[in-house]
C-alpha cells in the first residue's frame, strides 16, 4: 500500500482511504453487515484512513463505522477517522459555519461514532456568511478542544483555502477530482501541493462511469443524486457511455479493472492526492485496492489521457440545485 502524509505535519496514512458516503444508501440499499465487510477488507489491506459526515444517512454512516469500531480489535487505533459538519439541510440556511454550530455537530459525531476525537474535521461547505479568516479562527479552536486533531475544508476554491490556512494550517482539502472531473488541476492541486495540503478526491471512479460496471440509466434515474445531475440525463448519459466505452477498453487491453486504472492515474497526480471512493461491494473494493498497486508510466498516461483528454465529460458534473454550497473558481 502506497503511503501519503495528511497534511505537512499531519501523520502518515495510506494514499487511498474509504469514503462511508455509500454505507448510508446513498446510491442504493446498503446493509449494515457489506459496509463492515468493506472495512474488514480494507483494514487487511492496509487502508488506513475512513472518511464519513455527519450528513451521510443522518448520522448513519457514523453510526455504523462506530459499530465497526467497537466490535474491531485495534481498529480505532489504526485508523485515521474523517468527519465533517456545515451542511444543515434546513432551506433557510442551508450552511452554517457558526462557531458554536460546528461544534455542536462534531460533538454529536463523536457521539456517534464512539470516539473522543476526530483526526480530521471538514467544513463540508464554506459559509460565506463567515469569512475565510473568520473560518480559520473557528477551526484553530476547535484543533484546541482536542476535539478533532487537524481540520479541513471541502469544496472550496483555492484561494479561500489560501485565506483560511493565515489563520489555521489545513491538513486536508475535499475535492471531486477523477478523469471525468479535471478543474481542480486549475489552481487547487497546486495551492495544496505548495502549503503541503493533501487533495482528498472524492468520486474518483467518476460516480460508476470510470469502471467496467457503469450504472445503467434505469439505476441512474432510481437514485436521487443522479436522477437529476446533467452527466446522468440524456442525451448526455449516452454520450458518457460511448466516451468511457474506450476507456474500458484500454483498461482491458492493459490487463486492468477500469476501475484500478482511474485510481492508479489518480495516484500518479501526486503524493499529496488521496483518492477515497465508495463502495459497500468487496470485489468492487478490491478492484479499487488495485489501483495501488499499479505504477504508470508516462505513456501510459498518455494512452489514458488520449482516451478521456481533458474536458471529454458531457453534461456539468452537478445541476444547479446540486452547484449551492460548492465554490466555483478558474
Amino acid at each position: 500500500m502506497k503511503l501519503t502524509r495528511l497534511g505537512a505535519d499531519g501523520p502518515t496514512v495510506s494514499q487511498f482511504g474509504i469514503g462511508g458516503m455509500s454505507f448510508a444508501g446513498i446510491y442504493g440499499n446498503a446493509k449494515e453487515a457489506d459496509s463492515c465487510a468493506v472495512l474488514d477488507a480494507c483494514h487487511a489491506a492496509g487502508v488506513t484512513h475512513i472518511d464519513t459526515s455527519n450528513v451521510y444517512g443522518n448520522g448513519r454512516s457514523e453510526e455504523i463505522i462506530g459499530t465497526w469500531f467497537s466490535k474491531t480489535k485495534g481498529a480505532r487505533d489504526a485508523m485515521v477517522v474523517a468527519t465533517k459538519a456545515g451542511i444543515t439541510g434546513q432551506p433557510e440556511r442551508r450552511f452554517n459555519n457558526d462557531p458554536d454550530y460546528l461544534e455542536t455537530c462534531l460533538d454529536a459525531s463523536l457521539k456517534r461514532i464512539g470516539v473522543d476525537n476526530v483526526d480530521l474535521f471538514y467544513v463540508h461547505r464554506y459559509d460565506t456568511a463567515h469569512s475565510p479568516e473568520e473560518l480559520g479562527g473557528t477551526l484553530r479552536r476547535l484543533i484546541e478542544t482536542g476535539k478533532t486533531r487537524a481540520v479541513g475544508l471541502s469544496e472550496v476554491a483555492p484561494s479561500t483555502l489560501r485565506r483560511v490556512w493565515t489563520e489555521c494550517p489545513v491538513a486536508a482539502v475535499q475535492s471531486e477530482y477523477s478523469l471525468s472531473t479535471r478543474a481542480p488541476e486549475l489552481g487547487l492541486v497546486q495551492a495544496c501541493a505548495d502549503l503541503g495540503t493533501t487533495l482528498v478526491a472524492f468520486s474518483p471512479v467518476g460516480r460508476a462511469f470510470l469502471t467496467d460496471v457503469p450504472f445503467s440509466y434505469a439505476r441512474g434515474q432510481s437514485m436521487a443524486f443522479t436522477m437529476n445531475n446533467p452527466r446522468f440525463m440524456q442525451p448526455n448519459y449516452s454520450a458518457n457511455i460511448a466516451a468511457t466505452d474506450q476507456f474500458r477498453a484500454l483498461a482491458a487491453q492493459m490487463g486492468e479493472p477500469a476501475a484500478a486504472l482511474a485510481i492508479a492515474w489518480l495516484i500518479a497526480q501526486g503524493e499529496h492526492v488521496l483518492p477515497i471512493p465508495g463502495t459497500k461491494n468487496t470485489n468492487h473494493l478490491a478492484e479499487l485496492l488495485r489501483g495501488t498497486e499499479i505504477s504508470l508510466s508516462a505513456t501510459d498516461i498518455d494512452r489514458i489521457e488520449t482516451v478521456l483528454p481533458v474536458g471529454w465529460a458531457h453534461g456539468d458534473r452537478y445541476s444547479a440545485e446540486q452547484w449551492q454550497g460548492p465554490e466555483r473558481f478558474s
